[in-house]
């Protein structure tokens, strides 16, 4: 990485002064306004710090988040659009509902417009309905999972989608969304920059899988994995009930199992952890079922929690398939671990009980918790102060709990994911008491 690589592009001179420098607090104003010197530092570590000194180079670090003294847009005169792409997530209405009252309350703009499913509502084909946005009707939405907007996932005709907002006369669109969301935010920024056109494309990055790269936190994850842990707590229950019960809960994470890791220390219930990152065996001395009847011989039951994306390389051979955002439909590991615990025990003459539990829908459209729905508002707050400055083609993100802002391109350019031999991975092992390692040895083969 290099420093030029978070650089984040701007439409101009900023020369408007900003409606929030007006405060009745004059010997104590409410903002301290951001200056171009203001930067969050990548690696905050005093080993970064002897290391730049060192060699005599300026840290990477990211451009800070916050209010702007001097706006590129008169407020008077913006008008400004909101889309909701992908899956659901905890949290959405909350982004959309603090975006509206910041420019609304604070800033002054008064058009303010909703496109409805996704990118779809920008695209003439679908002939959706484009929806006014004020605080009236967005008032108490926060309540409420999912998006008043609808989504929707799959890529649209970009040329089409920048016609709408030129005839519509878009200043600023906020792109609520995931990894595929934030590819088409980019590919939009380069149609309006090829017609010259004075648009900010403003990312707010929404994953419930928690793995945006170089964010600590999206929004809707801490919501998500506190109702994992609600989920996990009763399949304890029902594991206990059972002689040799087992619980196994698939929960949401294709990539990355954050959820699934960060829910299993909250709850300190599970036994086995499975996740993307991590590869396992079945069969064999080291393997997952063997671990797993040493468990029930042990305690008479267990808890296992699957991330959806783990153990994928038992599905070598299946033709894969892609959903309209462009992703690989993982192969459902739930249902097949559950088959192949039933085989093996039912083989072996081992009396078991097993409930397959997978709350991954219910999870995602739920209402965000106080303290995620506190994060979307402060998240939507920064980005509509870095929107009207004038930034463009960025995402807002979170660093050392200090809010960012971030090229769109570094974002997107590769996913985050555990590191299996971090602190986060060996805090999951010492709660769950499972193997370090569940792999057998090069050149064991299962009989």
């Amino acid at each position: 990485m290099k420093t030029e690589d978070f650089q984040v592009k701007t439409l101009g001179t900023n020369k408007v002064k900003s409606p929030l420098l007006k405060t009745p607090r004059s010997e104590n104003p409410a903002y301290r306004f951001i200056s171009e010197n203001d930067r969050v530092l990548y690696d905050s570590s005093l080993n970064g710090f002897h290391k730049s000194a060192k060699n005599n180079t300026e840290p990477i670090s990211f451009e800070k988040a916050g209010p702007h003294g001097q706006l590129f847009f008169d407020p008077s005169k913006t008008k400004v659009g909101i889309v909701t792409c992908g899956g659901l997530c905890p949290g959405l209405n909350d982004v959309i509902r603090s975006i509206v009252n910041q420019l609304h309350y604070r800033y002054g703009v008064n058009r303010i417009v909703g496109f409805k499913y996704g990118y779809e509502g920008l695209s003439p084909d679908f002939g959706h309905d484009v929806v006014e946005l004020t605080p009236q009707m967005v008032d108490g939405i926060h309540l409420t999972g999912g998006t008043i907007l609808g989504s929707s996932r799959g890529n649209q005709n970009v040329e089409q989608m920048v016609d709408t907002l030129d005839i519509m006369n878009i200043n600023i669109l906020f792109c609520i969304g995931g990894d595929g969301t934030q590819r088409g935010a980019h590919a939009i920024h380069e149609e309006i920059t090829r017609r010259n056109l004075k648009i900010s494309i403003a990312g707010i990055p929404k994953t419930i899988d928690n793995d945006i790269n170089l964010i600590e936190k999206s929004f809707g994850f801490e919501t998500a994995f506190t109702k994992a842990t609600e989920v996990i707590q009763y399949a304890h229950n029902e594991a206990k009930g059972a002689y040799n019960g087992i619980a196994l809960i698939k929960l949401m994470g294709r990539d990355s199992g954050f959820i699934a890791a960060s829910a299993t220390l909250a709850i300190q219930e599970a036994n086995f952890v499975l996740v993307p990152e991590m590869d396992f065996d079945l069969y064999g001395p080291h393997g997952f079922l063997k671990a797993l009847r040493k468990r029930l011989e042990n305690r008479h039951h267990a808890v296992v929690v699957v991330a959806e994306g783990a153990g994928q390389k038992f599905f070598e051979g299946v033709n894969q398939e892609l959903d309209a955002s462009g992703n690989v439909i993982k192969q459902d590991i739930g249902i097949y671990l559950k088959e192949k615990i039933s085989e093996e025990f039912k083989a072996k003459k081992f009396k078991f009980t097993t409930k397959y539990i997978d709350p991954s829908y219910i999870i995602r459209s739920a209402p965000a918790n106080a303290n995620d729905s506190k994060f979307c508002s402060l998240l939507a707050q920064n980005a509509v102060h870095a929107a009207m400055a004038g930034r463009t083609d960025f995402v807002i993100g979170n660093w050392n709990n200090q809010f960012t802002i971030l090229p769109i391109s570094v974002t997107v350019s590769k996913r985050k994911k555990i590191d299996i031999t971090g602190e986060l991975w060996w805090n999951v092992l010492e709660a769950t008491g499972q193997p370090v390692n569940m792999k057998n040895p090069d050149g064991w083969e299962h009989q």
